[in-house]
C-alpha cells in the first residue's frame, strides 16, 4: 500500500471531486484493494480530488484499503459520520446520542428475539454489531466463514429474509424515524434517516465544488449507495458488475487516466 497519494499536484482541479463506494467499487466485496487499484488512484489524485464513502467503520475501510484517511482528499467511514479530510478529523456523530439508551435497548432486543426465532440453515455469531451510527444486522451472523457468506447471500435472495426482516422493523419502530439499507451479502444496516451516505455530503460544501461524480454498485432502491447516487448534487455512476476494473475504466473514461487492462485477484481475510 503506498503512503499517501499526491494531495496537491500542480494543476490538479480541485472542485471535481470523485467519490467511492469500497466493497464492489473499489474492491472486491470485503477483500483487499488491488495494487493496480492503488496506483491507479494515485494518479488521478494528481488531476483531481479523491473521496471514499462507505458504511464499515474506519478499522474495517482501513483492512481493505490502507491508511484511506491518507489515501483519500477526503474519508468518510460510516456513511461519513466520521469525516476526515486531508488526513485530519473533520467530524464525528453517534447514534446513542440521537437515540437515547431507552430507545435502542428496545431495538436491540426486539431483534435478539426475531434472530432466536428465525429458521435459517446456518446460524453462527455477531448477529448485531454496534457502530458509531448505526446498527449492523445479519440474521446469519457476521462470524460466518465465506463460504457460509456466499450460500447465505443464495439462501436470502430465495427467500427474503432480509427483506421480510426490512417490512416487519419498518412497522414495529415506525416512530422511530430510522432507514433500513441491504447492502453486502449478509447483513443490513438500520440508522436515523438521512444518515445514509449522503450525510457526508454536509463535509463537501456546494460553493467548493463543480463537479462531485459517486460510484457505487448498491445504486438500486434499497441498497445503500441510492440515496446519494440519486442525490441532486452528484453525478451517479452504477457499477453493476460490482467489479473494481469497471469502476477505473468509467474513470479513464471520463478523466482521461489510463486504466490497467486486469487487476491482480484479491487477497481475502
Amino acid at each position: 500500500m503506498a503512503a499517501g497519494y499526491a494531495a496537491g499536484a500542480p494543476g490538479k482541479n480541485k472542485r471535481i471531486l470523485a467519490l467511492f463506494d469500497v466493497d464492489g467499487t473499489l474492491t472486491e466485496p470485503r477483500k483487499v484493494v488491488s495494487p493496480e487499484t492503488v496506483s491507479y488512484l494515485q494518479s488521478l489524485r494528481e488531476k483531481i480530488c479523491i473521496g471514499v464513502v462507505g458504511g464499515s467503520d474506519l478499522a474495517k475501510q482501513k483492512e481493505q484499503l490502507g491508511d484511506s484517511p491518507n489515501q483519500f482528499d477526503f474519508c468518510f467511514s460510516e456513511n461519513g459520520l466520521l469525516a476526515y479530510k486531508d488526513g485530519a478529523k473533520i467530524g464525528e456523530t453517534s447514534i446513542v446520542q440521537h437515540l437515547g439508551e431507552e430507545k435502542l435497548k428496545k431495538l436491540v432486543n426486539w431483534v435478539l428475539k426475531y434472530f432466536s426465532e428465525l429458521d435459517i440453515p446456518v446460524k453462527r455469531g455477531t448477529f448485531v454489531e454496534f457502530r458509531q451510527g448505526m446498527l449492523n444486522l445479519s440474521p446469519i451472523g457476521r462470524n460466518c466463514s465465506r463460504e457460509e457468506r456466499n450460500e447465505f447471500e443464495k439462501f436470502d435472495l430465495a427467500n427474503n429474509i432480509r427483506k421480510t426482516m426490512v417490512a416487519k422493523m419498518k412497522e414495529e419502530f415506525a416512530d422511530y424515524n430510522m432507514t433500513y439499507s441491504i447492502g453486502g451479502q449478509i447483513s443490513f444496516d438500520v440508522f436515523p434517516t438521512g444518515w445514509d451516505k449522503t450525510y457526508c455530503l454536509r463535509y463537501l460544501p456546494e460553493a467548493d465544488f463543480d463537479e462531485i461524480h459517486f460510484f457505487g454498485d448498491k445504486t438500486f432502491e434499497g441498497g445503500n449507495d441510492f440515496e446519494i447516487y440519486t442525490h441532486p448534487r452528484t453525478k451517479g455512476h452504477s457499477i453493476d458488475d460490482a467489479n473494481p476494473l469497471t469502476t477505473l475504466k468509467k474513470l479513464e473514461e471520463l478523466f482521461g487516466v489510463p486504466a490497467p487492462k486486469a487487476l491482480t485477484p484479491p487477497s481475502s481475510h
